[in-house]
């Protein structure tokens, strides 16, 4: 009789045991599929951005050359000329500062490979710094230099300071979609985790919560 009622303990205690283990195992693959997918989608993203922006800048520094020699008015050509220099400086940046989710994407892929969530969620965060400081007011600086420099050379160096207001503004603006439409992929899978604290009388724990909406299911994934 003992023997036969052990059995149904044993049973539940082992899964009791590997529920917990399997929700964990759930948990850390759905947290992997969100990040590989955000920087699949921030590639894509980043591959369209950098044909897309080099291939205005090319088009306007080649409208440019042939304006500032083609043009019938004086003041015209002038203008093709200085938008010449910040159409050519734009596009070198365009070769010289790429964004960051190729490479991030195939370390995530290496580091799937080797089953390392900590590396992984460490290497979104980076991603996402990055997204963050492409956007900050700083990155904003080289294009106000040259914005200015060119408004100052039309406004002030050819006399016509409403053309010079208006080249200064037009180039604060291509350069402000420039930055608005930059992916943003990995900032959005960093956010789906939030950090959190729950306290029992002097004992505290640190974890971060994620809501989850999906046709199959509604709730919260929880890590610490």
């Amino acid at each position: 009789m003992s023997t036969s009622r052990a059995v149904p303990f044993v049973l539940l205690a082992s899964l009791t045991l590997a529920l917990p283990s399997f929700a964990m195992a759930q948990s850390a693959q759905q947290e992997w599929d969100a990040y590989r997918d955000a920087l699949e989608r921030g590639e894509r993203h980043a591959n369209y951005w950098q044909y897309g922006w080099t291939g205005f800048y090319a088009t306007t520094l080649a409208a440019n050359a042939y304006l500032a020699s083609e043009a019938s008015d004086n003041d015209d050509r002038f203008d093709a000329r200085v938008g010449a220099v910040k159409s050519a400086l734009a596009l070198g940046g365009m070769f010289f500062d790429r964004q960051p989710h190729p490479q991030a994407r195939r370390e995530m892929e290496q580091l799937y490979a080797e089953d390392d969530l900590t590396r992984a969620r460490a290497l979104i965060r980076q991603t996402a710094a990055v997204e963050r400081e492409r956007r900050a007011l700083r990155a904003r600086l080289g294009s106000l230099i040259v914005n200015t420099v060119g408004g100052l050379v039309i406004g002030v160096g050819d006399d016509r300071p409403r053309d010079g207001a208006i080249s200064f503004a037009t180039g604060m603006l291509v350069n402000e979609l420039q930055i608005f439409t930059q992916p943003n992929q990995a900032g959005l899978a960093v956010n789906r985790f939030q950090p959190a604290r729950v306290s029992m009388g002097g004992l505290h724990l640190d974890y971060e919560y994620a809501l989850v909406v999906a046709p199959d299911q509604v709730g919260v994934h929880i890590r610490y």
